[in-house]
């Protein structure tokens, strides 16, 4: 949903996503970060009921587990990132949400908690640890609907907390606060008060709501339209260390910021 190749073949007509596919993958240790989002065309694309083929790399569900194998080329330093990643969910839920009144948004937590297993051959790392699935589903570009989001998610002492806002076209907006336990059970909470944070370098707004004054862990991702953070919030009355994401899709639609993306988006032919 964020090709600048989709979104030049959208201006021309109606355009086929299957021919903008790509698996992003992002690796943060202590002192480094790999990226990897090369899109490829429809050749490069298959699909079964269990399965999600995309040029080198895959995704395969065998009723328990989520198995992502991971074979693709960092950008914009080209470095090999391979391995495989392996999602065990504690339980599948059954809701989705539409975040508009025209219903051609969704979304679905599909497993607010899950165990993680990481095996990573380049660059060599291996760790397990708390985990999170979830899908977004639209019928219309995302940049026509809402102006901006605010999303984050973090493990808490009985299960998961997930925070997601925004702000709607004509104004409304987005206020989701739910807490799930292992067995995929949710319930809503009221949000607590919305704090600013401190604007990113390329000066992405960020908010988050917390009981009491949040702040920035790190930055993870720090692009001309969207970031990536680690934040330390209160919520319920327990510590959480939420995984936070702002997105400006004002900043999305903007001609500079569409011709920078293919810098960190290549497009292959296979």
């Amino acid at each position: 949903m964020f090709s600048p190749y989709y979104a030049l073949a959208r201006r021309k007509g109606p355009a086929d996503p299957l021919n903008h596919c790509a698996i992003n993958v992002a690796v943060y240790t202590r002192n480094s970060k790999r990226w990897a989002m090369t899109e490829r065309p429809s050749s490069a694309v298959s699909r079964t009921s269990n399965s999600f083929t995309v040029g080198p790399s895959n995704l395969s569900w065998d009723g328990k587990a989520l198995t992502i194998r991971i074979d693709e080329i960092t950008a914009p330093i080209p470095r090999r990132l391979r391995g495989t990643v392996r999602v065990v969910p504690t339980a599948i839920t059954q809701q989705a949400f539409t975040l508009n009144e025209s219903g051609n948004h969704r979304w679905w937590p599909i497993a607010p908690c899950a165990r993680v297993q990481v095996a990573l051959d380049q660059p060599h790392l291996r760790w397990q640890g708390d985990g999170y699935f979830d899908m977004n589903r639209g019928d219309a570009p995302l940049e026509s609907g809402f102006s901006d989001w605010q999303w984050s998610r973090g493990a808490t002492r009985d299960g998961a907390a997930i925070l997601y806002e925004a702000r709607r076209r004509d104004g409304s907006r987005v206020d989701l606060a739910m807490t799930f336990d292992p067995q995929g059970r949710l319930q809503t909470f009221e949000p607590p008060a919305l704090h600013t944070l401190k604007r990113t370098g390329w000066q992405i707004g960020r908010e988050v709501r917390s009981e009491d004054a949040p702040s920035v862990l790190r930055t993870l991702e720090d692009a001309p339209f969207y970031a990536r953070s680690t934040i330390s919030a209160k919520l319920l009355d327990e510590p959480v260390i939420l995984m936070h994401e702002s997105l400006s899709l004002d900043r999305f639609r903007m001609p500079i910021v569409q011709s920078m993306l293919p810098f960190r988006m290549p497009r292959a032919r296979r």
